[in-house]
């Protein structure tokens, strides 16, 4: 493409492609990083013209320093993270990651993924470490009962109008979505097991939570959560996105302006080929994006979590209500950015 063309071009401009998109979520990206490579190629031959003699280690040294360069400038499309800082964020383990920190907070009566495993915990122990699951393998009424008591202890409450159809109770545990939630990421975590018919609470677990509570297992937990759960698996749409790797971003974003919408348009400039990727077979629309991330992210995890809530009415009359998510106190208490 004409460099005179690109920086006349506007991001919200149609695409010279012709594809019909903005540019932003067209070639925009390819664009700059077809620009930085040329740049940086550009800086190795204009280096090696004026130094014939450079060694192949000078030569190397020379391009890794460029491209540590490269990777290491603020990107505005990923709101002034470096390259390196996203790759972190989306790849490093819990103990690597870099100008973030997690902690385990003291306080977790808010967080309903924790107070149901809680009870959960208390039951087995109660039973020399196991308890009876129902024929289909889930967990007994009573436990079910105890989560459905709590709900009006948790901010979430507040907007669940109707109790018969919330995530937060239910007559069994197929029917309550929090607590599915919580006992899969037990399993997930190594806490607890299947067997015989009875759940089991692992023997080292028992001695964590006697001598520890309820907190060692927040971390383990949350990394279940964030690592190995599979976020669509109480939805089946026809359409999907592999939204987990991203989730620490997209929390940054909302602690910072707690808008849905904006997050979604951060997000498509971030990663544009989820949506519209002509290499997808059901490709994503910006729509069915929105939709995914308000579920996946917003509602069936940090509103699991008791990290925000967001209200779910939509209009007042014929306006539009913006989603605007309330930060809890608890998201403050375990994230701590410094970006």
């Amino acid at each position: 493409m004409n460099e005179e063309v690109l920086l006349k071009l506007g991001r919200n401009e149609p695409c010279p492609c012709g594809s019909g998109n903005k540019y932003k979520r067209c070639c925009m990206n390819k664009d700059s990083a077809s620009a930085q490579l040329t740049s940086v190629f550009d800086d190795i031959e204009q280096a090696a013209a004026m130094t014939p003699d450079l060694s192949l280690e000078d030569l190397n040294t020379l391009i890794e320093h460029k491209m540590n360069s490269v990777n290491n400038n603020a990107v505005a499309d990923f709101c002034g993270l470096t390259a390196s800082q996203m790759s972190n964020w989306l790849y490093a383990p819990y103990d690597e990651l870099e100008q973030v920190s997690i902690s385990t907070p003291a306080d977790l009566s808010m967080c309903p993924i924790m107070r149901y495993l809680e009870l959960i915990l208390e039951e087995a122990m109660q039973n020399d470490g196991s308890f009876k699951a129902t024929s289909k393998g889930n967990l007994p009424a009573k436990i079910v009962k105890q989560a459905s008591d709590i709900l009006p202890e948790f901010a979430i409450s507040k907007y669940q109008r109707f109790i018969s159809i919330s995530a937060y109770s239910g007559s069994n545990e197929d029917k309550f979505d929090a607590l599915h939630y919580t006992r899969l990421l037990a399993d997930l975590a190594g806490i607890i097991y299947l067997r015989s018919g009875r759940y089991h609470v692992k023997k080292t677990a028992q001695k964590q939570y006697q001598t520890q509570g309820i907190q060692a297992f927040f971390i383990p937990m949350l990394e279940a959560a964030t690592r190995q759960y599979n976020w669509g698996y109480f939805d089946a749409h026809e359409f999907d996105a592999a939204l987990r790797p991203f989730w620490l971003f997209m929390l940054w974003r909302l602690n910072t302006h707690a808008s849905v919408e904006k997050l979604i348009e951060e997000m498509i400039i971030a990663f544009p080929d989820l949506v519209n990727n002509p290499a997808d077979q059901n490709p994503l629309t910006h729509q069915n994006l929105d939709r995914l991330i308000e579920l996946r992210f917003v509602k069936r995890f940090l509103e699991f979590w008791g990290l925000v809530t967001l209200d779910p009415k939509r209009r007042n009359g014929d306006e539009y209500i913006p989603r605007h998510v309330a930060i809890q106190p608890l998201l403050a208490q375990v994230f701590r950015f410094d970006v």
